[in-house]
Order: structure tokens, then C-alpha cells, then sequence
């Protein structure tokens, strides 16, 4: 059975994809996601089979185009650094220009949440866009 670890499932639901769910960070200086693949007691991508691993690396090509498109970043930071969540996970952020840590991290900790309706409307906002692009066919196993 899948269980998100303490850290990952404070995070704000969007959507389950074939292989990850997506989590939203509420963190308005950097739109932000995670993909955690739903496998029990993954660490890192060597608990994946070869064909997870594509699926996963299908699935943040998708959700980084979506965070492109959504955002217009001047720059979509992609990143698995599991050391303190012991879980696979992989961060998809947006960042921009003069923002709080540009053209740094975001590690140092900034963050200012959305209000409660702001966020919501975020989330359906991203998962529209993720769906749109599921059903599109792209982005499907081969």
C-alpha cells in the first residue's frame, strides 16, 4: 500500500497521474510541485523498474511544459534531492527573475503561503492543465 511520508503528506493534493501523485508546496513566491511515484518505500529511482523510470521521467516532461506554460518562468527548476524525505520525490518549480533567491536556491527557506482561495484555484488550475495534457496522448506509455 502507497503511503506518503509526514513531510509530503502535509502537501496540498492535485492529481494522480499513471505513476506519481502531484503535490502542490503553498509557497506564492515560487509555483511549486512535487511528482512522488505511488510505490511503497521507494527512496530513490533504483526502487523503480526500467519502465517506471520512463513513466516518471514522461511524467515531469508533462508537468514541467505545464508549470511553462501556467507560469512562464524564466526558468523550471527540476530536482530529486531526497536527503531529509526519505521518499522519492521530484520538485518541479517555477522561478523568476529577482525572486527572493534568484539566481540561488530556493533551499534558504523563503516562503509566503496563498490565501486559502488562491490556492485552490491554483491547484484546479494545475490539474486541469495536467489532465488536458494526459488525454492528449503525448505523453502516454509507448
Amino acid at each position: 500500500m502507497f503511503e506518503l511520508v509526514p513531510g509530503l503528506a502535509a502537501k496540498d493534493f492535485v492529481v494522480d497521474m499513471k505513476l506519481c501523485r502531484v503535490l502542490f508546496e503553498n509557497n506564492r513566491l515560487y509555483p511549486w510541485i512535487f511528482l512522488v511515484p505511488r510505490r511503497e518505500k521507494v527512496k530513490n529511482m533504483t526502487f523503480l523498474t526500467m519502465e517506471e523510470r520512463l513513466q516518471l521521467m514522461r511524467e515531469i516532461a508533462l508537468c514541467e511544459e505545464v508549470m511553462c506554460e501556467l507560469f512562464k518562468p524564466a526558468q523550471t527548476n527540476v530536482a530529486m534531492i531526497g536527503n531529509k524525505t526519505p521518499q522519492l520525490h521530484v520538485h518541479i518549480i517555477a522561478r523568476f527573475e529577482g525572486d527572493p533567491d534568484w539566481p540561488g536556491t530556493v533551499w534558504d527557506g523563503h516562503k509566503e503561503a496563498y490565501d486559502s482561495e488562491a490556492a485552490k484555484a491554483l491547484i484546479s488550475d494545475i490539474k486541469r492543465a495536467i489532465m488536458i495534457k494526459m488525454a492528449d496522448g503525448r505523453f502516454c506509455q509507448h
